[in-house]
């Protein structure tokens, strides 16, 4: 992209409050990432130390998650495979694009993450905006991570008492609403509580590991079946074209690395678009070929029959497949007080923003404050996953607003910054890219509008 001669916002008042800028970097950074803290005399100097090979594996590691239980079932809503193969590659296109522009825009803005490349290029409007969204999608993450232990226990605790479910789950110490309760107070709530969570890391490698052994088992149990598995029915074509869209939620969902992706930008040792082009590009691919592989192997092996959580379509008492349950359950314990862990900082900076006060003002009262976070944000999830079985409804509310932070932010950053560039002529090259950025937001708001508004639907109907 052309760099242009000018500033993006560049008055003071568009970008005053930002005086703890350094301190929410910090806490928003992704898992594994190393960054030099900004500093307004040698921001230019400051190199990460990660290589490019690295930033692969790191955006890769921060893309896989436990979304990709429910790519079998995302694949079965669009239609079949060659819909959920086409549906994908169209909107890697973008899914890349927006990775490449927030790399410039934190380049052109000296911004390092996600939400303050928006406040910096996009101005308060916006910046307030991405926060909220970031706050709310963290939120209902946290829902989907209950959700997913609560389905995980259900299988593996049917396993271990060799009694039909129906009849397990007759006992209280089996009962779903209690074995979620309990799994959370004792382990996620103390996890959470700290203010620092340098165990990240650790977390990052465990999710990697039980990804690909997911996956694995998944794709291994498609080529060797359990004579028991039968598909109910294989569809060859979505049911009708809106259809297609219904798989949408989950694709973003699932390749959503984008929040991260500005620190690890960043963090490389030489932080170029052009290097980063080529590193989100193999990253992509490589999270293509495993949402790909899960998605396929799990629909051809259920069909149309493929459960929300693909793990749930598969027999109690399968070792493999228990195994599988048991990483994704420990990767979801460590994830969740992450993904808690940035929302709470989200909020802090909020509430610090709107009373005035700058965080080293106000550290006698952040642990109270903290506390009080922490105790409602876990609360609140852990009783709206009680009362919501179905991880399905939760991905498609928050994988809509998964494409506002693949489309619509990215789409607004480039907008603004070609706008703010200072030229004599427009060349043709200008043009498409303020054109491309506002594809990017019409996308992202038809998908986030079509999603929410189907999702909605589909509660009241239900």
């Amino acid at each position: 992209m052309a760099q242009g001669t000018g500033s993006i916002n560049s008055d003071y008042k568009d970008w005053e409050w930002s005086d703890d800028a350094g301190e929410r970097a910090r806490l928003l950074q992704s898992p594994s990432v190393e960054t030099v803290p900004k500093n307004s005399e040698s921001q230019g100097n400051s190199l990460g130390t990660t290589s490019a090979l690295g930033a692969v594996f790191i955006v890769v590691n921060a893309a896989l998650g436990a979304g990709l239980l429910n790519f079998p079932a995302a694949f079965s809503m669009a239609g079949g495979v060659a819909a959920g193969i086409t549906l994908q590659m169209c909107m890697l296109i973008f899914i890349i694009g927006g990775l490449v522009i927030l790399a410039y825009c934190s380049q052109a803005s000296n911004e390092r993450t996600y939400q303050e490349v928006v406040w910096a290029v996009c101005g308060k409007v916006p910046g307030v905006l991405c926060e909220v969204a970031i706050a709310v999608y963290t939120f209902g993450t946290c829902i989907a991570f209950l959700i997913i232990i609560g389905d995980q226990q259900d299988k593996i605790i049917a396993a271990l008492v060799k009694e039909p479910e129906e009849v397990g789950s007759s006992c209280w110490y089996t009962d779903r609403k209690f074995t979620i309760s309990i799994t959370a107070f004792l382990l996620i709530l103390p996890l959470s509580i700290p203010k620092e969570i340098g165990f990240q890391k650790y977390a990052s490698s465990l999710s990697v590991i039980g990804t690909w052994y997911v996956t694995a088992v998944i794709i291994i149990k498609y080529i060797w079946p359990d004579k028991k598995l039968v598909p109910v029915e294989i569809p060859t074509s979505p049911s009708s074209w809106t259809a297609v869209f219904n798989a949408m939620p989950t694709i973003c969902f699932g390749f959503q690395c984008h929040v991260s992706s500005v620190p690890v930008f960043n963090s490389m040792k030489q932080p170029e678009v052009k290097t980063w082009g080529a590193v989100v590009t193999a990253a992509m691919v490589i999270a293509l070929f495993v949402y790909t592989g899960t998605g396929i192997c799990g629909f051809l092996t259920f069909g149309a029959g493929v459960e929300q959580d693909v793990l749930m379509s598969y027999p109690s008492n399968d070792i493999p497949v228990a195994l599988a349950r048991a990483f994704i359950i420990l990767c979801v314990l460590t994830s969740y007080p992450i993904l808690h862990f940035c929302g709470r900082a989200v909020l802090e900076g909020l509430w610090l923003r709107y009373t005035g006060i700058t965080v080293e003002e106000d550290v006698v009262r952040e642990r109270r404050r903290r506390l009080l976070q922490t105790i409602s944000w876990f609360l609140l999830t852990l009783l709206l996953a009680l009362f919501i079985p179905d991880i399905g409804k939760v991905i498609s509310v928050i994988g809509g607003l998964a494409a506002c932070f693949i489309f619509v932010f990215p789409g607004l950053c480039l907008i603004q910054a070609k706008l703010s560039e200072i030229q004599e002529t427009r060349a043709i090259s200008w043009w498409a890219q303020v054109s491309y950025g506002v594809f990017m937001v019409t996308l992202g708001a038809f998908i986030f509008g079509q999603t929410t508004a189907n999702a909605i639907f589909v509660d009241l109907t239900a």
